[in-house]
């Protein structure tokens, strides 16, 4: 049995690029279209096997235009999809409506967002603490580990009980991606508070809600200005013994 899917869109450099085709799914088994108390074939309405169709009906990843190759059933979409290394991650940057590969991703906002001088600075080796004062009102500010060509976002959100501090790595949840702890420190009046997280989020597309979870909080009686002046390490857990 084949099916229309829906129809592919990325975004590249020059403006909005839409790439539209049908996607096929193939039916493993076709006696689960027979009825399970009559055995004669389905016909419409249809009130209960749904799930044994879904069960088992193969198809092509919808990221199959930009190399994957995998296949697997229809209930196992949404799960690939967020863990496919092909999967389409978004430009941080608010006025930016390109997405595409991680590591495409990082060559696309060094060379439309980063001055060469703020991306040279701006880069750490991991596990190294780094320098990354950030100013409240700015929101966000993107990073990267020297090693290797990911992006990172360190967000800040501004509420009434203080400022929420946040780290997240744009790529998607991918094996071949890697994970990562970090750890972000701020001193004020030669007192330092430090948050640890032991995991960092993944995300394909950057948040600009209050996290809710996997935050700093810094109260409102320890800013001093504008400025933040917080330290971040990025450490690689998959890669520890």
């Amino acid at each position: 049995m084949v099916g229309a899917l829906e129809a592919l869109i990325s975004q590249g450099h020059g403006g909005e690029r839409v790439a539209k085709r049908q996607r096929s799914a193939t039916l493993l088994d076709l006696d689960i279209l027979d009825c399970p108390i009559c055995c004669e074939g389905l016909t419409c309405p249809i009130f209960q096997p749904m799930e044994n169709i879904l069960e088992s009906i193969l198809v092509t990843c919808p990221n199959d235009m930009f190399g994957c190759t995998e296949s697997f059933l229809y209930g196992k979409k949404s799960t690939h999809e967020e863990e496919c290394i092909f999967s389409l991650c978004s430009c941080p940057s608010l006025d930016c409506e390109y997405s595409g590969r991680y590591e495409d991703l990082y060559d696309h906002y060094k060379l439309t967002h980063i001055s060469n001088s703020y991306w040279t600075t701006n880069c750490f080796r991991s596990s190294i603490p780094y320098k990354a004062p950030m100013l409240i009102s700015d929101k966000i500010q993107i990073t990267r580990v020297y090693e290797k060509k990911i992006l990172f976002a360190v967000q800040c959100f501004r509420e009434s009980c203080g400022v929420y501090v946040t780290v997240s790595c744009i790529a998607p949840s991918a094996p071949e991606v890697g994970q990562f702890s970090y750890q972000i420190s701020y001193t004020v009046d030669e007192h330092t508070m430090v948050y640890r997280s032991p995991q960092m989020k993944r995300v394909r597309k950057v948040s600009f809600e209050t996290p809710q979870e996997n935050f700093m909080l810094i109260p409102h009686n320890l800013l001093r200005s504008e400025l933040l002046d917080i330290k971040l390490s990025i450490v690689e857990t998959s890669n520890q013994e």
